[in-house]
């Protein structure tokens, strides 16, 4: 689908932009939102206060969603974290440039939101997880060769004293908790921009929730009282210790999730409050989601099937609030289905910059939700492209450029710090139209898993069966076959960009 253009002045969408959310008509048609994008890591659905969560602690989020917009349909792209990335910094579904699984960085002939953006006059900021590249300054897709102005930058995801790169230089350690010092580095950003009467765009990718899981003492201690019976299962995940696997009560590995869910909560309240004393909350959107549903060693209240790595609800169902106290009057709920591809042509519309003129995956939420539709114009396709023989291809960067510098605790073979990977996709093949996928329409979900002829196919209705329990694809054949054709379809879009025939 190619999303067509807003030509519109940078700042000249006046009333129409402005009556998106019931605003008042007196906001100076000249005063730019700012714009902070804020996400967790592995943070699924069900992991929030406001979303029925027994145990967790997020009072923050909370308000968010109690006084602004409430997406309760919010989607990752994909169900793992490297693609959802590529999909919020392109509106494109990963699949487009290569970006399949985590460690295949992007390509640097995408278009960037932070270009975008920078081009209307904002300044751009990247803090924390970056994980579409190395972050070091030779790299092609650093986060400045993405339109980032300034950037605090891991390659891949931290925990307590994390190892951070400043605008691509060598990586220092930072004593502290990670969400905390991510939101103080991000401050100091946003206090620069307004010395400099600029309006901001930064990129919030906490390290958190991934494992494995840490915590501050006050934080852990909220969870002293989780049921014993948490205590009575192992789960398998990462040693701070010794950066290998490790097998360790769940009750023990939960109150460190949670702590560090909370302590990511915290450090949003604490940008929030920033906002606030400087008087730029009011026209500050605030978007923040999950980057994929929760992970198994986590997952153990969620209303949904399946978990991080698959296309059912469990997989890419993410929370997804957006707070912005001039646009929003009233809270809402929105059951209309939305994607993190949608970021980016939203902001476009929001902004009044045009969308790039290349095949986009997302649409502008902006007039449906002004209109508060609960239907969406096309569906939202999911897809975890079957990679398996891509390293037979030439490399599209140099081994050398694509080495990681910044230091995590999970080793990788013998290193401790991610390299990346991307490969050229000149010709297109049957067999590259496998790997797990599915297609959501407004009712119907269709669940493809397996490869060749012979693929199992799943039909849901996910408005009455959210939990995915009940397969109707007998019952219903022709809704397999419709969707069937427009996933299809929707496969030879985005094989052909990925030959590079959108650059």
């Amino acid at each position: 689908m190619r999303i067509k253009h807003l030509h519109a002045n940078c700042w000249t969408l006046s009333l129409l932009a402005l009556t998106i959310f019931g605003c008042s008509a007196n906001v100076s048609a000249d005063q730019p939102p700012n714009i902070v994008l804020l996400m967790g890591d592995d943070h699924g659905w069900d992991e929030t206060g406001y979303n029925g969560h027994p145990h967790l602690l997020t009072p923050v989020l909370d308000d968010m969603a109690a006084t602004g917009l409430r997406l309760d349909r919010f989607y990752s792209a994909h169900p793992s974290c490297s693609p959802t990335r590529g999909s919020i910094i392109t509106g494109r579904h990963p699949n487009r440039y290569g970006t399949f699984s985590p460690g295949h960085s992007i390509r640097p002939e995408e278009i960037s939101i932070a270009s975008l953006m920078h081009e209307a006059g904002y300044a751009c900021g990247h803090f924390g997880k970056w994980h579409l590249g190395p972050v070091k300054a030779s790299s092609p897709t650093n986060p400045g060769a993405m339109g980032f102005d300034h950037w605090i930058s891991h390659d891949n995801f931290f925990e307590l004293n994390p190892w951070l790169s400043r605008d691509g230089g060598t990586p220092q350690q930072h004593e502290g908790e990670s969400s905390e010092i991510v939101v103080q580095h991000t401050i100091e950003f946003l206090e620069q921009a307004k010395r400099d009467g600029k309006p901001f765009f930064a990129v919030v990718w906490f390290g958190s929730p991934h494992e494995p899981y840490s915590g501050l003492p006050d934080d852990l201690a909220h969870y002293d009282d989780l049921p014993q019976k948490y205590s009575q299962q192992t789960v398998t995940l990462t040693s701070n210790d010794t950066g290998r696997s490790i097998k360790r009560p769940l009750r023990d590995v939960l109150q460190e999730r949670y702590a560090e869910i909370t302590a990511m909560d915290r450090s949003i309240g604490n940008l929030r409050e920033w906002l606030s004393n400087n008087e730029l909350r009011d026209n500050t959107l605030l978007w923040y989601c999950g980057d994929n549903g929760t992970s198994n060693d986590g997952i153990v209240t969620s209303p949904f099937r399946g978990v991080k790595g698959n296309h059912y609800e469990g997989g890419v169902r993410v929370p997804g609030v957006i707070e912005w106290p001039r646009k929003f009057t009233t809270a809402h709920v929105s059951s209309l289905n939305a994607v993190t591809c949608d970021i980016l042509p939203t902001l476009c519309d929001v902004v009044g910059v045009p969308v790039p003129t290349r095949p986009l995956d997302g649409i502008s939420l902006k007039p449906l939700v002004e209109s508060e539709a609960t239907e969406r114009p096309v569906p939202i396709c999911f897809w975890s492209f079957a990679a398996g023989g891509e390293k037979k291809n030439e490399p599209y960067i140099d081994a050398e450029l694509q080495r990681g510098t910044t230091p995590l605790v999970k080793k990788s073979g013998d290193i401790n710090t991610r390299n990346f990977l991307n490969f050229r996709h000149p010709k297109i093949s049957e067999e590259d139209y496998n790997g797990a996928r599915a297609i959501l329409d407004n009712q119907y979900k269709l669940v493809v898993n397996g490869r060749g002829k012979a693929p199992s196919v799943e039909l849901f209705d996910v408005r009455q069966d959210p939990s995915e329990t009940a397969d109707l694809s007998e019952a219903q054949p022709e809704i397999v076959s419709k969707l069937s054709d427009q996933l299809r379809q929707w496969q030879t879009s985005v094989l052909h960009s990925l030959t590079e025939a959108d650059y």
